[in-house]
């Protein structure tokens, strides 16, 4: 099934909560991808994601107070990677050591981010949104108290490499929890609320720290970490249910502890997220949102390095407005982003006479990617290193970006949820992965590229970036489609040999019927 209509009608589902002891009735529906590596099971019942009342579990004020909670947490993680920025020169002398190795300490915070989501990702499918949510909260806030207290380096590179692997599970479970409560028609407005945060919090981090560490020690920042980090356990704990649909652990309730055990290891397996890697539309897609963070984070890393010697300024504060204006975009953004995701997809639903495709989310974001955020970044680039214009170009020009970026992240992250449903975790993990490396490396980086090159031909390199990547999704709408049924074909046909040969996680060998199978597309156990 290569579409999903928006129109029919909807069985009756009964709905899943956290308080519930029961064993929640599987639900199923026909996917544009398969959990190939999932065993085969028995059509139930064929739902329609957009009309689904699996959706209306919640009221529309619970939805609204679990993205805020959400949203909130998300904002945690990404606020700590560049809140230090402003108080580099501060920590480096209390540890005796370089400016230069305390950003290894931020890239080394990206490093974490990106391998969190592949392990998280696949332990959430199994055993629920919540419980995952609920321990990496408690663990963020111990280990943010425990970068607060940090005696020497060694202890402050652990103790932040730990909680940036803690803390990215608050932004990809929030994108998986928004995939269980929202139909795919409203997942974009949410999506941009909820990335909202995630965005908010690197350019309003260094504003933040240049205001403490001006006034106050730069451990005040993660003083104040550590007291917001307490607040998202209290609001996990009290204010957000488990949303997931289904929990691939209840599939496993006739195994022996040992095949249990065996099949547990192989669904928490990061192998089983890079090989989504395998579909070509996903590959781009990450790409995609690669260069949206290298970009975000090579921006704003090097502000003070860059801006404070270009204006003659001197105080961290002063430093730190700076940051003030891609925040203001990604505020601004926020209202309109999701919204114009929304508004494409259901204009192209209606030239399509009721037929939704995943790619066309996808459309929103290219002229943002290919042409507003190159046009930005060259401007701001290239004005710093001729000197020309004075401070309100390089304001102007982080604004307008910043919004730019709130238009592009929730098409490529609503599009990681919609085209492949009952995996959403897994795949918004993959591409958070891939896109949190290339904030790595645009973050360790960048000052060296600069002192090499310049601004402007760094800045040049980035654009070019978003542009080759604008390509790749412009070709991920065009040939997404065609890419997903060649892929699922050969995993079909791999599937069927394997089952032919013998037994699969510990089950007897199914006749190939019980694997629905029509035009490249395998059944999944639950939309996401």
């Amino acid at each position: 099934m290569a579409h999903t209509k928006t129109t029919g009608p909807t069985p009756r589902l009964t709905p899943i909560s956290r308080q519930s002891d029961n064993t929640p009735e599987v639900y199923r529906s026909i996917s544009h991808v398969s959990g190939h590596d999932l065993q085969p099971q028995a059509l139930t019942a064929t739902v329609d994601e957009d009309t689904s009342e699996i959706y209306d579990r919640l009221s529309p004020r619970r939805k609204t107070i679990i993205v805020a909670v959400l949203s909130f947490c998300a904002f945690l993680s990404p606020i700590s990677s560049t809140s230090i920025l402003a108080a580099t020169p501060e920590v480096a002398k209390e540890y005796n050591t370089t400016g230069s190795v305390i950003n290894a300490s931020n890239a080394g915070y990206m490093v974490f981010m990106g391998l969190s989501p592949i392990i998280w990702g696949p332990m959430s499918q199994v055993f629920g949104r919540w419980p995952v949510i609920m321990l990496t909260a408690v663990l963020f806030f111990l280990l943010s108290l425990a970068t607060a207290l940090a005696p020497n380096l060694v202890s402050f590179f652990v103790f932040r490499a730990l909680s940036a692997f803690e803390g990215t599970a608050f932004i990809l479970l929030g994108s998986a929890c928004l995939a269980d409560i929202y139909r795919p028609t409203e997942r974009g407005t949410a999506m941009g609320w909820f990335l909202s945060g995630t965005l908010i919090g690197p350019a309003m981090g260094p504003f933040i720290g240049g205001i403490i560490v001006t006034y106050s020690s730069w451990r005040s920042i993660f003083w104040l970490q550590t007291a917001l980090a307490g607040t998202g356990v209290l609001g996990v704990f009290f204010l957000v249910p488990e949303t997931a649909q289904h929990k691939k652990i209840t599939e496993l309730e006739h195994l022996s502890k040992k095949e249990r055990l065996r099949a547990i290891m192989h669904m928490i397996s990061p192998i089983r997220v890079l090989k989504l890697f395998r579909y070509w539309n996903q590959v781009l897609v990450a790409c995609a949102s690669s260069a949206l963070l290298w970009n975000m984070y090579s921006l704003l890393t090097p502000i003070r390095y860059v801006l404070n010697p270009r204006f003659h300024l001197d105080s961290p504060l002063l430093g730190g407005l700076f940051y003030l204006a891609p925040g203001m975009g990604y505020i601004l953004g926020t209202f309109m982003g999701g919204r114009w995701a929304d508004r494409t997809v259901r204009v192209w639903v209606t030239k399509r006479n009721g037929v939704r495709v995943p790619e066309d989310r996808l459309r929103s974001a290219v002229p943002f990617m290919g042409l507003v955020m190159p046009a930005c970044v060259l401007i701001y680039g290239w004005t710093v290193e001729m000197s020309v214009g004075g401070i309100p170009v390089p304001v102007i020009a982080l604004f307008v970006q910043g919004i730019a970026q709130l238009f592009s992240f929730p098409s490529l992250n609503t599009y990681c949820l919609d085209v492949m449903p009952g995996q959403g975790a897994e795949v918004v993990a993959a591409n958070y992965f891939v896109r949190y490396l290339a904030g790595c490396m645009g973050t360790g980086v960048v000052l060296p590229a600069i002192q090499g090159v310049g601004v402007g031909w760094f800045s040049t390199i980035s654009a070019l970036f978003l542009g080759a990547s604008t390509i790749g999704v412009m070709a991920a709408i065009r040939w997404g489609e065609s890419w997903r049924k060649a892929t699922d074909a050969k995993l079909e046909k791999r599937l069927q040999d394997d089952a032919s040969g013998g037994q699969v996680l510990g089950e007897p060998e199914r006749e190939q019927k019980d694997t629905p199978a029509k035009n490249g597309v395998l059944d999944d156990r639950h939309p996401a």
